[in-house]
C-alpha cells in the first residue's frame, strides 16, 4: 500500500456494500487479519468506525469488492498524512513527527472528521481518449483498483465530460475487474456487449434518447456447395441439428470466424467437416432471416466451391457421416422436395455448375473510407476485367 493513491473518504458516500454471490472470493483468513488490524484504529479514528462496522459483516465469505473497501480505509488514512493538497480533510499540519513514530502514530492523538464537501479538482479524471463522434473511450488498463476510488473518479469524469459537451462514454471492464461492473451499473451505465475477457458498458450524457450504436445484430453463416465431374454432391449428415433437418443429407454449413472472409470461411468449413480441399468459385445467393439464436438476425451465404481433393475424412465431433452423393439422389430427398427455399438454392447451384447462371465473385478493392483493401462481391457481366 506504500505506492497506492490516497482517497478522500474511507468509503464513497451512498455506496452500498452487500453480499455478492458472483464476486471473486478471497482468502477469509487474510481478510480477517486486515479487519482485525483496523479495529485498533477505531480507538482514535472515529471517522472509520462506520466503514469498519460494515466490512466486519463479510468476514466469513468476503469477495474482492469487500477487500477493496477494506483497502480504501488504508488509502484514506494515507491521504490524511501524506497528501499535501486539500482532500477535504482538516488536520493540523504543524504537529511534530516525533523520532521513532510513524505517520499513523502521529494522527492517533487527534480525532478527525472528514469534510463532507469533496473538492472534485483533487480527484483525477479517468484515463480516456476522445473518439471522432464526441465520445469518450475509457482506458481499461488504468481503472482504479479501489471501488471507492473508481466511483469518485467516475463521477468526477462524467461531470467534466458533460461540461465539455461530450456524448457517449464507452467503459471496457476486464474480467479481472469484474467487481467494478455492478458499481458502474449503479452509476447509470448500461450493458452493451460482452466478449471473452471483458464486458463493454456505455453511458449517454446528453438528455434524450441514446444515439450510440447497438451491439452486433447479425450472425453470419456460410454453406459450401461442392460438386465433382461425376455430378456428385459432397454431403454430410450432422450429429446434432434441428428436428426438421434430422437425418437428411445436406451440404456443409457453419459460421464464419471473426475477421474471416466469406469464401475462406466456406472453404474452411468444408475442410473441417469432410477433409475435402476446395477452391472458391462464386457466391450463388444469400438468405436473410430474423429472430434466430438469442434473437439475432441471420445471414447465410451459399458459395459454389470446386473440389481439389476427393478422399473424405470427417470431423467425428460434429459429423455423423459424409459422402459423394449423385445429384439426382440428393434432389430426391423429401426435405428438398418440400422446402421451396432449399430447392431454389440447389437449382441455382446446378445452373452455375452447368454455366447457365453467374453468381458474385470476390474482387480485392481499395476503399478511401478506411484506406484498406477489402473484398467486394459482384457479378462481372458487362464489366471490364480488373
Amino acid at each position: 500500500m506504500n505506492k497506492c493513491n490516497p482517497v478522500c473518504h474511507p468509503m464513497v458516500p451512498g455506496f452500498k456494500l452487500m453480499e455478492n454471490g458472483d464476486g471473486v472470493r478471497i482468502d477469509n483468513t487474510f481478510y480477517k487479519q486486515i479487519v482485525g488490524n483496523h479495529l485498533y484504529l477505531t480507538v482514535t479514528r472515529l471517522d472509520v468506525i462506520f466503514v469498519e462496522s460494515l466490512i466486519k459483516r463479510f468476514m466469513d465469505c468476503p469477495t474482492g469488492l469487500h477487500f477493496q473497501t477494506a483497502q480504501s480505509i488504508l488509502r484514506y488514512l494515507k491521504g490524511l498524512v501524506f497528501k499535501e493538497e486539500n482532500l477535504g480533510i482538516q488536520h493540523p499540519s504543524s504537529f511534530p513527527l516525533w523520532p521513532g513514530r510513524t505517520p499513523l502514530n502521529r494522527q492517533r492523538a487527534n480525532v478527525l472528521f472528514p469534510d463532507t464537501s469533496i473538492n472534485q479538482k483533487t480527484i483525477e479524471l479517468l484515463d480516456a481518449q476522445e473518439d471522432e463522434y464526441d465520445g469518450i473511450l475509457i482506458d481499461p488498463d488504468c481503472l482504479p483498483l479501489s471501488a471507492n476510488a473508481f466511483v469518485a473518479a467516475l463521477r468526477t469524469s462524467i461531470s467534466a465530460w458533460k461540461q465539455k459537451g461530450k456524448k457517449g462514454v464507452w467503459l471496457k471492464i476486464l474480467a479481472e475487474q469484474a467487481d467494478l461492473v455492478p458499481i458502474a451499473i449503479k452509476e447509470g451505465f448500461s450493458y452493451h456487449h460482452a466478449e471473452p475477457g471483458y464486458a463493454m458498458l456505455t453511458y449517454w450524457i446528453p438528455n434524450g434518447p441514446c444515439m450510440l450504436p447497438s451491439n452486433a445484430s447479425h450472425q453470419v453463416g456460410v454453406g459450401g456447395f461442392v460438386i465433382n465431374d461425376k455430378k456428385e454432391v459432397l454431403v454430410v449428415k450432422e450429429k446434432q441439428c434441428p428436428c426438421q433437418c434430422s437425418g437428411i443429407w445436406k451440404f456443409p454449413t457453419g459460421f464464419i470466424n471473426q475477421s474471416e472472409e466469406l469464401f475462406t470461411g466456406a472453404v474452411r468449413e468444408v475442410k473441417e467437416e469432410t477433409g475435402i480441399d476446395t477452391a472458391f468459385v462464386e457466391v450463388i445467393a444469400f438468405r436473410h432471416a430474423h429472430q434466430a439464436a438469442f434473437e439475432k438476425s441471420d445471414l447465410l451465404f451459399i458459395c459454389m466451391l470446386k473440389p481439389q481433393s476427393f478422399e473424405i475424412s470427417i470431423d467425428e465431433s460434429e459429423i455423423e457421416a459424409a459422402k459423394w452423393m449423385p445429384l439426382d439422389e440428393f434432389l430426391c430427398q423429401p426435405f428438398y422436395q418440400d422446402d421451396c427455399m432449399s430447392k431454389k438454392v440447389i437449382d441455382m447451384c446446378v445452373a452455375n455448375y452447368e454455366n447457365r447462371f453467374k453468381g458474385l465473385t470476390a474482387h480485392h478493392v481499395l476503399s478511401k473510407l478506411d484506406g484498406n483493401l477489402s473484398y467486394l462481391y459482384y457479378g462481372s457481366n458487362g464489366l471490364e476485367k480488373d
